[in-house]
């Protein structure tokens, strides 16, 4: 019984060695060597030898601090307002460049909020940083419901035994098969704020009221522009999961609840859902490491603009590690964008985990 044993765990490890050493030779050894080249100042081509600078790279792209402007005053002692009425303060630089604040230099402000007369201002050392990681936050509270939700709506729809169904689930599908880049290159078209075909729908259905919108040219709109163009094009890959989950009820399941007169919300809450518990962990988990991976389309459609408004942490780590040609810099922030999924992943792990 034992040798048994022992051979089938030997050709489960035989098995299995390809995918680790797969794992171990392209994630885990660069992922060391990355956290390495972030504890130096390793630059791409540079003549100078790369030297150990330990955790200042981190401080640099991490610093954040919170500094209090006062209105400026006249002689008087009133507030000076603008000409829009809005409260006169002094520039952030008086702060960040004086020399009685050594640890406020260099910084830059990030954003700002009132309270009462004075303004609150966040500043950091990398702004353009924060802005890619707050975006990217953005990206994946967005994207995981949307894709998630939408997929799982979709799975519903086709899990029916209709005449030309298989030719719907091809259809749904067939964006997941095209490439990427492909994607980005006809949305970046539909989102044109000339002649694109969503300002041409959207005039045509209001007889011509509307007003064309430069969706990817405007801050306000960017990054909700790339949201809806990812959750579309990715929607089908997860609908298959959903629909391989669906398909693993068991039958005697939804007859016992037809005879029960259930309804289809009951029947849904207490029959299909359930059965799709892990199937949801999956898609979530699957859905959330994409989100943070967010790339290409950024790359192909505004590139990190406008006003950095779209830049994301993997397109930051490569315009810094190839583009400036900071090593070092692109390997922090490899290492903390890989920090920071392995948290978010653990966090989904326990919150989703199945409790006796």
């Amino acid at each position: 019984m034992a040798s048994r044993l022992t051979r089938s765990n030997r050709a489960g490890w035989l098995f299995a060695l390809p995918g680790f050493s797969l794992l171990f030779l392209f994630i885990i050894i660069p992922f060391f060597f990355a956290f390495w080249l972030s504890l130096t100042n390793q630059r791409l081509v540079s003549p100078n030898p790369a030297e150990f600078v330990g955790l200042e790279n981190y401080r640099k792209l991490l610093s954040v601090a919170v500094v209090t402007l006062e209105p400026e005053r006249d002689e008087a002692g009133q507030i000076e307002r603008d000409s829009d009425g809005a409260i006169k303060y002094p520039r952030v630089r008086t702060i960040t460049r004086n020399s009685d604040n050594p640890q406020y230099r260099g910084m830059g402000e990030w954003f700002r909020w009132h309270s009462g007369d004075n303004a609150k201002v966040v500043i950091a050392s990398d702004v353009v940083f924060m802005k890619a990681l707050t975006n990217t936050l953005i990206f994946a509270l967005f994207i995981v419901p949307l894709q998630g939700g939408g997929a799982l709506l979709l799975a519903l729809l086709i899990n029916q035994k209709l005449r030309g169904i298989n030719a719907f689930r091809t259809i749904y599908f067939l964006p997941v098969v095209v490439s990427i880049v492909v994607i980005s290159l006809l949305w970046r078209f539909i989102y044109d704020g000339d002649d694109g075909l969503l300002n041409s729908l959207l005039g045509m259905l209001s007889f011509g009221l509307f007003e064309p919108v430069d969706w990817l040219g405007r801050t306000d709109t960017a990054l909700g522009s790339i949201i809806v163009m990812s959750a579309w094009q990715a929607v089908g890959f997860h609908m298959v999961i959903w629909l391989a989950g669906l398909q693993t009820i068991s039958p005697t399941l939804y007859e016992a609840a037809a005879i029960e007169g259930s309804s289809r919300w009951q029947t849904f809450r207490y029959v299909t859902w359930p059965g799709l518990r892990n199937t949801a962990v999956l898609v979530l988990i699957v859905i959330t490491m994409q989100a943070f991976a967010l790339f290409a389309q950024i790359n192909v459609m505004t590139n990190g603009g406008p006003l950095d408004s779209t830049q994301t942490l993997v397109f930051q780590a490569v315009e810094r590690g190839y583009g400036k040609q900071d090593i070092s810099g692109g390997s922090v922030i490899s290492v903390v964008l890989f920090l920071l999924v392995l948290l978010i992943s653990a966090v989904q792990g326990i919150l989703t985990r199945e409790r006796k």
